[in-house]
C-alpha cells in the first residue's frame, strides 16, 4: 500500500509516520527546503512512541520517499492526505492537481480543521472521493481522526477509507452532517475563548490555565469524555438529574462564549510572556518529547484495562498478530526441540538499562506454549469446551541481554507427557546468531475448569504430546533441567 502525503508539516509529517510505521510506503511532496530534517524529527519521535504502545510486532517499515511534485508523490497512491495551509484557494489548486495525476481509486482525504467537504469538492471532477480526514497531533499517537464526507461524498468510499484508517491504529469518527470546525475543534474554540478572556482580565496566568486543565477535568476527559463523565456527576440517579440540578447554570454569566477579546499587540504580548515564562526553558522537540512520553504512558495505562482509547490499541493489535501470526513450527516430525515463535523484541519490552525486562521473558515463553497448544490441537474451541492446561511450576534462567527491535525464536523439548501432566523446557535464542537468551522449564497439568480437578487430557491431544516427547526423548537432556534456584 501506498500514501502520498502533500503538505509535510506537523500534520503531514505526523501522518506520514503513522502509514510509515504500520507498513505502508509513503512519498511526501513539500515545497520546503527543510522538509527533509522536519521529517527526520517527526519521524524520530514517532519510532520511538508508536512502537511502545504495541504488544505484538510492528510490520516492517514502509519506504519514504521525498518527491519533487505532487504529480511524483501520488503516483500509484492508494491514499492521498492533503495538509496544506488552511487557505480554500489554496486547497482547490492542490486538489486540481492531485486529481490530475492520482489513481481513480485513489481516496483523497484533507486534514482540514475548519473547512466542510462540500467547500473542498468546489469544481472537482470527482467530488464523491474527496473527504475531510482531520487528524490530531501527534497524528502517530492519538487515534482520532474526524471523517466527514458531506452531501457530496460517496458512502461507498467513505467507508474504505475508514477500514484503511483502522488498519493502522486510527479510530475514524463518521460526522453525520457537515459543519464548521466539525465536532472537537468546536469544544477547543469554546475551551480556548474562554482561557483568552481569564488572560486578558487577569483571572489566571496561562499556566495556572493549563494547571486546571491537566489536574482536574483533562484526567477525566481522557478515559471518560464529557457525557460520561456527568453520568458519574449525576450519581445514582444519571445523568437525568445531572441535567436537572445543574441545566439552570447555562443561563448564567458565568462563560463569555460568544465573545472574542481582541487579539491586540498587549494581549499577543501577555500570552507570549506568560507561556515563555511557564515553558521557556524547553526546546520545542524538548517539549514534543515529553508529550510522547506522558501520551505512551497515558494510553497504556488505558490499554491494560481495555478503555478509552486503550480498546482501540488493544483491537489493532489483535489485527497486527492476525497478519503477522507466525506457523506453529515445521510440521516435521523430527527429534530437534521444535521450533516455536519468531518474532521481536518490541520497544515496550525494554527497562531502564536498555535490555529486555524480566517479566516479559515469562510473556515470550507463555506465548510459546499457546503455540504448542495449538499445534496439538487445542485451540480457543478446547478451552471454550471447559478443559486447558494449568501451570504448576515454573523456572526461569537468565543467559543473554537482547534489545529493542532484536529477532528471536523459540523453541521447546518435551520431557514428559502423559494423559495428565506435561513437562517441558523452553529456550529463546537470538535469531541473528542463535545466542541463548533464556529458558524455561514449566509443569502444566490438565484441568477441568468447572470443578478445578486434574483429569486426563483428550486423547488427540495426549497421543500428539506424548509423541513428541518420545522423539525428545533421544535428545540430550537440558542440563538445568530440573535444577532449583541457587543451585551449581
Amino acid at each position: 500500500m501506498k500514501a502520498a502525503i502533500v503538505g509535510g508539516g506537523v500534520i503531514g509529517g505526523g501522518w506520514a509516520a503513522r502509514f510509515l510505521l504500520y507498513g505502508w510506503d509513503v512519498a511526501v511532496f513539500d515545497p520546503s527546503p527543510k522538509i527533509g530534517s522536519q521529517l527526520e524529527a517527526i519521524l524520530t519521535n514517532a519510532g520511538r512512541s508508536l512502537p511502545a504502545l504495541a504488544d505484538v510486532p510492528m510490520p516492517p517499515r514502509g519506504k519514504l520517499s521525498l518527491v519533487a511534485s505532487i504529480e511524483d508523490a501520488v503516483a500509484g497512491a492508494d491514499w492521498v492526505q492533503e495538509s496544506v495551509p488552511e487557505d480554500l484557494a489554496i486547497k482547490h489548486k492542490v486538489i486540481a492537481e492531485i486529481e490530475a495525476h492520482a489513481p481513480a481509486r485513489a481516496i483523497l482525504g484533507s486534514s482540514t480543521s475548519g473547512f466542510k467537504p462540500s467547500q473542498l469538492q468546489e469544481g472537482a471532477q470527482e467530488p464523491g472521493r474527496i473527504l475531510v480526514a482531520h487528524p490530531f497531533n501527534p497524528v502517530y499517537l492519538l487515534p482520532l481522526v474526524e471523517i466527514v464526507a458531506g452531501a457530496g461524498g460517496d458512502v461507498a468510499a467513505r467507508d474504505a477509507a475508514c477500514d484503511m484508517l483502522r488498519s493502522i491504529g486510527m479510530a475514524p469518527l463518521i460526522v453525520r452532517q457537515e459543519i464548521d470546525a466539525h465536532i472537537a475543534d468546536r469544544f477547543l474554540e469554546a475551551v480556548w475563548r474562554e482561557a483568552l478572556w481569564l488572560v486578558k482580565d487577569d483571572v489566571a496566568t496561562t499556566e495556572e490555565i493549563d494547571d486546571a486543565i491537566r489536574y482536574g477535568f483533562g484526567l477525566r476527559w481522557a478515559q471518560m469524555g464529557m457525557f460520561e463523565t456527568y453520568r458519574l456527576a449525576g450519581g445514582e440517579e444519571g445523568m437525568a438529574h445531572f441535567i436537572r440540578q445543574f441545566g439552570p447554570c447555562l443561563s448564567w454569566p458565568w462563560t463569555k462564549l460568544m465573545d472574542v477579546p481582541e487579539l491586540d499587540e498587549e494581549l499577543v504580548d501577555k500570552i507570549a510572556s506568560q507561556s515563555d515564562a511557564q515553558s521557556g526553558q524547553y526546546s520545542i522537540r524538548e517539549l514534543e518529547a515529553i508529550r510522547d512520553r506522558n501520551l505512551v504512558g497515558i494510553l497504556r495505562t488505558l490499554k491494560e484495562r481495555n478503555w478509552g482509547a486503550g480498546k482501540l490499541l488493544n483491537e489493532s493489535d489483535a489485527r497486527l498478530a492476525e497478519r503477522a501470526r507466525s506457523p506453529a513450527g515445521t510440521g516435521d516430525a523430527d527429534a530437534a526441540p521444535l521450533r516455536l515463535l519468531e518474532s521481536t523484541v518490541l520497544p515496550a519490552w525494554i527497562d531502564y538499562n536498555g535490555h529486555m525486562t524480566e517479566f516479559r521473558y515469562v510473556q515470550v515463553f507463555s506465548d510459546s506454549s499457546e503455540v504448542l497448544f495449538r499445534r496439538v490441537g487445542m485451540h480457543d474451541e478446547y478451552v471454550e469446551s471447559g478443559f486447558s492446561y494449568y501451570t504448576a511450576e515454573t523456572h526461569n534462567q537468565f543467559y543473554d541481554e537482547v534489545g529493542a527491535d532484536e529477532p528471536y525464536y523459540t523453541t521447546v523439548q518435551v520431557l514428559l507427557a502423559d494423559p495428565k501432566r506435561l513437562h517441558v523446557f523452553f529456550r529463546m535464542h537470538a535469531a541473528a546468531d542463535d545466542r541463548l537468551l533464556a529458558t524455561l522449564e514449566a509443569m502444566y497439568l490438565h484441568v477441568e475448569m468447572a470443578s478445578g480437578k486434574v483429569v486426563a487430557a483428550a486423547d488427540a491431544a495426549t497421543e500428539k504430546l506424548m509423541a513428541l516427547a518420545e522423539l525428545h526423548a533421544a535428545l540430550e537432556k537440558p542440563a538445568s533441567a530440573g535444577r532449583f534456584v541457587g543451585q551449581r
